[in-house]
C-alpha cells in the first residue's frame, strides 16, 4: 500500500570540515528518525567557510543528499564553475544574471514523486542582482511537479517574509539561509506554505555563526578586516522537517529541529 505522506529533510548551510563531516555522517541516521523520502542541503560555506568544491558535493551525494542549494559566496571555489554546469542536482541562485555558470533550478524524481527545487537570493545589503519575486514567478510558471522547495538565501528578514507571503499557496515550503542562526518562527502560512526565516546552519556548536570565535570578537572590537577562520570542533544540525500529504500534495507539517553531532 502506497504511503500516504512524503516526507522531507532540509537542512542549513553546511560550514566548513566540521559540517560536512556531521552531515555526511548522519544523513543517514536522520533519514531513519523522521522517514525522509527526500534530503535537501544548503552548501553553500561548506569548504572552509567559503562555497564548496565538486569533491565536497560528491561525498554529500554520495551520503544521501538529494539536492544541494547555495548562495551568495558559490563563487568563491573556482573549480566548482564547470561542476555547475556538469551536475544539476547543485544549484546556484536563480536570480544572477543570465550566462554565469549553473543554474537555479531542478526537478528530480525520489520514490515515484517529482520534487522541484528553487534557489534564490535575496538583494537587501547583498548583490543587486535580479529580482528574486520576478525569478521566482517565471519559473514556477514552467513547472511541474508534485513537490516544490524554495531555499531562499538572503540578509534580511522582512525580504524573506515578504518573499513567502508573495509564493504561499504556490509552493510547499520555503525557508531561508545565510544567517545560520535558526529562528523560532517556523509555520504554515495560511495558504499552507511552509515557513521558516532561516533553518541555522550545520556547523560548529562553539563559534560565531561557523567562525572562530576570538578572530569574530577581535574584528568586532578592532574593526579590523581580520579573515574569519572557520572553528573546527563538534558540529550542531539545524533543519526542518517538511509532511507532504500525497492525496493533495500539500503541506501538513513543517517543524523544525536541532541535532547535536557526535563526530
Amino acid at each position: 500500500m502506497p504511503a500516504k505522506e512524503f516526507t522531507v529533510l532540509i537542512l542549513g548551510d553546511i560550514i566548513g570540515r566540521s559540517g560536512v563531516r556531521a552531515v555526511v555522517s548522519s544523513v543517514a541516521g536522520l533519514v531513519k528518525r523522521y522517514g525522509a523520502d527526500f534530503v535537501l542541503v544548503n552548501g553553500e560555506n561548506a569548504a572552509d567557510g567559503f562555497g564548496i568544491t565538486p569533491q565536497i558535493a560528491t561525498q554529500l551525494f554520495a551520503a544521501g543528499v538529494q539536492v544541494i542549494t547555495t548562495g551568495n559566496h558559490i563563487w568563491q571555489q573556482r573549480e566548482i564553475f564547470d561542476y555547475l554546469d556538469q551536475e544539476e542536482r547543485i544549484l546556484r541562485p536563480a536570480n544572477y544574471p543570465g550566462g554565469n555558470p549553473g543554474h537555479g533550478f531542478c526537478v528530480v524524481e525520489s520514490r515515484g514523486v517529482r520534487v522541484a527545487v528553487l534557489n534564490l537570493q535575496g538583494r537587501r545589503r547583498m548583490y543587486t542582482i535580479d529580482c528574486p519575486f520576478r525569478k521566482a514567478k517565471d519559473l514556477l510558471r514552467k513547472t511541474e511537479a508534485n513537490v516544490i522547495l524554495v531555499d531562499v538565501h538572503a540578509e534580511a528578514t522582512d525580504e524573506k517574509e515578504a518573499l513567502a507571503l508573495y509564493l504561499d499557496g504556490q509552493v510547499n515550503a520555503i525557508v531561508g539561509t545565510h544567517t545560520h542562526i535558526q529562528t523560532a518562527d517556523d509555520r504554515i502560512l495560511p495558504r499552507g506554505t511552509g515557513f521558516i526565516t532561516d533553518l541555522g546552519a550545520c556547523g560548529p556548536a562553539d563559534s560565531v555563526i561557523g567562525f572562530d570565535p576570538t578572530i569574530s570578537v577581535e574584528r568586532a572590537r578592532s574593526q579590523l578586516p581580520l579573515r574569519n577562520e572557520v572553528s573546527d570542533n563538534l558540529a550542531v544540525m539545524h533543519g526542518v522537517v517538511v509532511t507532504i500529504d500525497r492525496d493533495t500534495w500539500k503541506t501538513s507539517r513543517f517543524e523544525r529541529f536541532a541535532e547535536e553531532s557526535l563526530v
